[in-house]
């Protein structure tokens, strides 16, 4: 056989297709309206109505907007639930511009102490390719969130607002970026110098006191105290109850308002590759913010656990964070997530047969964005479809809600946040494992 592709062979292969009379009919479909418009389901959003039989109270619809933090927006959007509560209100927000701001500032400790942890390494190898490759990416996990939170606190979002670089974070984050490759070079050479790792953490103080001072003109300030008030929504014709607290912390009001125990909830992720053994706990090097922090750690279970524990967790009241390949057989318009959305096989004519594993090990999924299960529908004790609560503004999907069938839970839905109380006492026991660590570049490494 030839090697290279003759014209010949090409001019057989265009016969063939137009001879094929529904294949130009199709053609013309997907050249006229494109791909998803050409094969989507009619009959899917029936399967998959917008009605659940668990449903939880929730605020506003939020929205990220041109930046990648659904992760700080999933987390916050769990933790207003509980200020909502407290002050009877209807709907409230959290920062995500607070969190964010830190976030990229510990961000920066965390790559510089990676620098220095990786002098010895050669500067064209795949481990500092992969370091200097997005030392400020927006994208997070649950326990980077959760780290942030227990340092820092968390604020309303009427006491640090949205900023231009927080809505809009490329231009930020590409003059970080250049900054902190400066930074990563200059450490370098300095050691090849002979500067001593003391010397080396001495420039690295001043290093951080120039990413400081640009996440502020790009986001403002981090309060350090603040004054929050607030009034719960009218009962009976009469106006809500009055909420004020004058000169409060950031951690002071997350401990009096939101008061979540961290170290109670864990994540729980379905990864059913070769190399990773159910029942296992896992981390993933260099990957995290806040040196000091819980590091990140995976408990990988079967897919049915996950559901499992999401719907006790739901049951009993509370939402739950997770991650998935959002991009995967979404229907945007319509609000669903679903296998059957487009009818993609039938269009060309052809299978798509790799399944969740291969996906992994084949880098076509990976988790890349984080959302809220704020529902459930349940027939018989089982799980069909899911409530989700994205960040993406209320224009897209049914007013900013989606709804998830139980099948794409099954094939891209990578990792779920439950309280530990959820777990049986089987999956308990294996959280006091020693995790085994992946390569930064692992799948399971990617960020939400």
């Amino acid at each position: 056989m030839n090697k290279e592709i003759s014209i010949e062979k090409v001019s057989a292969l265009r016969a063939a297709f137009l001879a094929d009379k529904q294949a130009c009919q199709r053609m013309n479909s997907v050249a006229s309206h494109g791909i998803d418009a050409a094969s989507s389901s009619y009959t899917a959003p029936v399967n998959t109505p917008d009605t659940f039989s668990v449903e939880l109270k929730t605020g506003d619809i939020t929205a990220q907007k041109a930046s990648g933090r659904c992760w700080l927006f999933a987390a916050t959007n769990i933790m207003r639930l509980e200020v909502m509560k407290k002050c009877e209100l209807k709907t409230f927000e959290l920062s995500q511009a607070y969190l964010f701001f830190w976030d990229k500032f510990e961000k920066a400790n965390y790559f510089l102490e990676s620098i220095l942890d990786t002098l010895d390494e050669e500067v064209d190898g795949r481990l500092i390719n992969w370091l200097l490759r997005g030392p400020f990416a927006d994208g997070g996990q649950w326990d980077m969130a959760a780290a942030l939170v227990a340092k820092y606190g968390v604020v309303p979002k009427s006491v640090m607002p949205e900023s231009f670089s927080s809505s809009a974070s490329a231009r930020m984050n590409k003059f970080l970026t250049l900054k902190a490759r400066e930074f990563a070079r200059e450490l370098r050479n300095a050691y090849q110098y002979g500067a001593s790792i003391d010397k080396l953490r001495v420039r690295k103080e001043e290093m951080l006191a120039t990413i400081f001072n640009m996440l502020c003109i790009c986001l403002g300030t981090p309060p350090e105290r603040f004054d929050f008030e607030v009034r719960g929504k009218e009962k009976d014709a009469q106006p809500g109850i009055y909420t004020r607290d004058l000169n409060i912390t950031p951690k002071a009001f997350y401990d009096k308002y939101v008061g979540k125990k961290l170290d109670d909830y864990v994540s729980l992720i379905n990864a059913p590759t070769s190399d990773k053994p159910f029942y296992t706990t896992y981390t993933v090097a260099y990957l995290g913010n806040v040196i000091g922090g819980a590091p990140v750690r995976y408990l990988n279970l079967p897919v049915e656990n996950l559901k499992r524990a999401a719907l006790a967790q739901l049951e009993s009241g509370e939402a739950v964070w997770f991650g998935s390949d959002v991009g995967q057989m979404l229907d945007i318009e319509r609000g669903l997530l679903s296998l059957d959305a487009f009818d993609v096989e039938n269009l060309f004519s052809t299978p798509f047969p790799l399944d969740k594993a291969a996906r992994l090990e084949y880098s076509e999924s990976l988790m890349n964005h984080a959302m809220v299960f704020q529902g459930v529908n349940v027939i018989d004790g089982k799980p069909n479809r899911w409530k989700v609560e994205n960040s993406w503004g209320d224009e897209r999907g049914e007013k900013g809600w989606f709804r998830m069938s139980d099948d794409w839970f099954n094939e891209y839905l990578y990792q779920i946040v439950v309280n530990k109380r959820f777990l049986t006492s089987e999956e308990q026991a294996c959280l006091d494992k020693t995790p085994i660590t992946l390569k930064p570049w692992d799948p399971m490494g990617s960020l939400a």
